[in-house]
């Protein structure tokens, strides 16, 4: 696409140049805090990985408001005057022309205006609701993927451990050889179309770290067949890596790039082709969750919401509210034809919600803050989000200026939205129950256990846990979604419940002893399975551990002596056998 011409406004030039400069800095120093994630997992930094993940997320918006800033001091021009901004995406749209991460300047760009005026002054002529530039991959100043080729499979994964950007050995790189192979001699070799056909391997440059992991991200190419490839590398913490499994399949390395994780540190100079090499391995994810797995969150936003604008143009179903139990706290509905859930607080919480909206929103930041784990699901936040009127049912629209009046208006034929959050759809876990077997219960309740024992390792207590505030993804993977009452495990003080004092004590409709905000009685958690007792019986049988004070005490000890939870985003049976046994195996997926 051919950019417009030149513009003659130098006001509206000088804004371009200021906002791409602001943007050059932002993309810069996000690169710098990736490049050193390498050294953070040599050194078994988990606690400096958790603090650079947070500050690399702060770093997007102080950049904004820094260059908001700087635009105040190169004009005298009111900065909100539209016509301004038409003509300066103009000249920004002239500036960004063939850059290879022209998207997250775009994205940057509409940042900046945001920040200076409301979202509902968004349109195409002033910010860049659709790209500027043709959806396909900018040309490369170099190749994003090193391409390896040969017979000799184990040669090939040799060198390619031996090529790695790591500076520390192997522990043992022929254990390593011998692990991968049998993998790979199981999962690929049988569907290779013979010993004459030349396969070759596709490994990206960048590792991407996460947590306690790095992976080599790839793909092995034999003729039209593609085979996705991570190896995934460990830290011995005693100057040594190994590698703990090698995954072959679409839907294993779809879940490393879940969106109950939390974003990767990789070194993505060009971000869309290293999104449009992903999106081919992983043609399933839409380009936001990618975008999101790249480190970008705010890319991701406008990528969802260019995906939502196309999604209503080509569909004709209503918004409902989402099926479920109703929350206290919030108003929740979904389009039936899309797997986003749509979530706003309420002006009135139910009793006995003592919050209140800065908290829950409070909640809202702390968790896009932390590391998820694969335990808990990302949410976007988006302000003054304009909706068709006519897409909205009778009914959820009675019950949205029920519960949630003073964040909607209506203007037309548009509903705008001022505040919500959006969500991957998930089944609720009631509901789920509801409609399993035997075994899909069994699972559940032990996927249920899990995640409320990988969340409380990760100094995260759920607070609310009954069934409905949990859902199951398509891969069967309970996620805790409702964070209106989380709080850190190392501020909740776990009791037993005090024996009765006398007959009288017992009769008490209320507690017969003091209860402080952060207590918190594990004998209590039977409750959350009211109505379903098999389901109960079968969470007991797997954890009832977590019905013991002592074992959340032991947990919050670890936790104050520094302890990082090591949960990875593969099944245990997937690590590779080296006689390594976790201190908390209990924590594993």
């Amino acid at each position: 696409m051919t950019p417009e011409p030149l513009i003659h406004s130098s006001t509206a030039r000088r804004m371009a140049k200021t906002i791409l400069n602001g943007f050059r800095s932002y993309f810069a120093d996000h690169l710098n805090a990736t490049l050193s994630a390498k050294a953070r997992f040599e050194k078994a930094d988990w606690h400096g990985v958790q603090h650079a993940n947070a500050a690399r997320l702060e770093l997007y918006t102080d950049k904004i408001t820094q260059t908001v800033q700087y635009l105040g001091s190169v004009t005298n021009k009111d900065l909100a005057n539209l016509d301004l901004w038409r003509e300066a995406k103009i000249a920004y749209t002239q500036l960004v022309f063939n850059f290879p991460n022209f998207e997250i300047a775009e994205t940057f760009f509409n940042s900046v205006f945001s920040r200076i005026h409301d979202h509902d002054k968004i349109t195409e002529d002033i910010v860049y609701v659709g790209s500027s530039q043709a959806i396909e991959a900018p040309a490369a100043e170099y190749s994003i993927f090193i391409r390896y080729s040969g017979s000799d499979f184990r040669d090939t994964f040799r060198r390619i451990l031996k090529e790695s950007e790591f500076s520390l050995p192997g522990e043992d790189i022929e254990l390593d050889l011998d692990c991968i192979m049998g993998v790979f001699t199981q999962d690929v070799v049988p569907k290779l179309k013979g010993p004459d056909h030349e396969v070759k391997f596709d490994l990206l440059e960048s590792i991407f770290y996460r947590s306690k992991a790095a992976y080599m991200v790839g793909r092995v190419i034999d003729g039209d067949q593609v085979f996705p490839m991570a190896l995934v590398i460990l830290n011995t913490e005693q100057d040594f890596l190994y590698v703990d499994t090698a995954l072959f399949d679409i839907d294993e390395l779809s879940v490393i790039f879940s969106f109950t994780r939390t974003h990767f540190m990789v070194d993505a100079p060009l971000p869309y082709q290293y999104a449009h090499f992903l999106k081919n391995l992983m043609p399933n994810k839409l380009d936001y969750e990618i975008y999101n797995s790249l480190g970008f969150p705010k890319h991701a936003k406008t990528e969802f919401y260019r995906q939502l604008v196309k999604h209503l143009h080509k569909s004709d179903d209503q918004f409902i509210v989402a099926p479920g139990i109703k929350g206290m706290v919030m108003t929740v509905f979904t389009l039936p034809s899309y797997n986003i859930v749509f979530k706003i607080i309420k002006d009135k919480f139910s009793p006995p919600k003592e919050v209140t909206h800065d908290i829950v929103r409070e909640k809202y930041h702390m968790v896009s803050r932390r590391d998820r784990i694969g335990r808990m699901a990302d949410t976007q936040e988006f302000n003054n989000l304009m909706f068709p009127l006519a897409r909205f049912s009778k009914t959820l629209l009675d019950e949205l200026q029920s519960v949630a009046n003073s964040q909607l208006e209506i203007r037309g034929d548009q509903l705008l939205i001022k505040h919500l959050y959006t969500e991957r759809y998930m089944t609720p876990l009631n509901i789920f129950l509801n409609n399993a077997n035997e075994s899909e219960m069994r699972d559940a309740m032990d996927e249920y256990g899990n995640c409320i024992k990988q969340l409380a390792a990760a100094n995260i207590f759920p607070g609310d846990m009954p069934l409905k505030n949990f859902g199951v993804t398509r891969h069967g993977r309970v996620v805790f979604y409702d964070y209106d009452e989380i709080t850190p495990l190392t501020q909740c003080n776990f009791r037993t419940i005090p024996e009765a004092k006398s007959e009288h004590d017992e009769m008490r409709s209320g507690a017969w002893y003091t209860v402080a905000p952060d207590d918190v009685f594990p004998e209590e958690f039977r409750l959350f399975f009211s109505g379903n007792a098999k389901a109960r019986n079968m969470f007991e049988a797997i954890h009832s551990d977590l019905y013991q004070v002592e074992f959340w005490k032991t947990l919050q000890n670890k936790i104050n002596q520094g302890y990082v939870v090591d949960v990875f985003p593969y099944r245990r049976v997937k690590r590779f056998d080296r006689g390594k046994v976790s201190e908390l195996e209990v924590f594993s997926d």
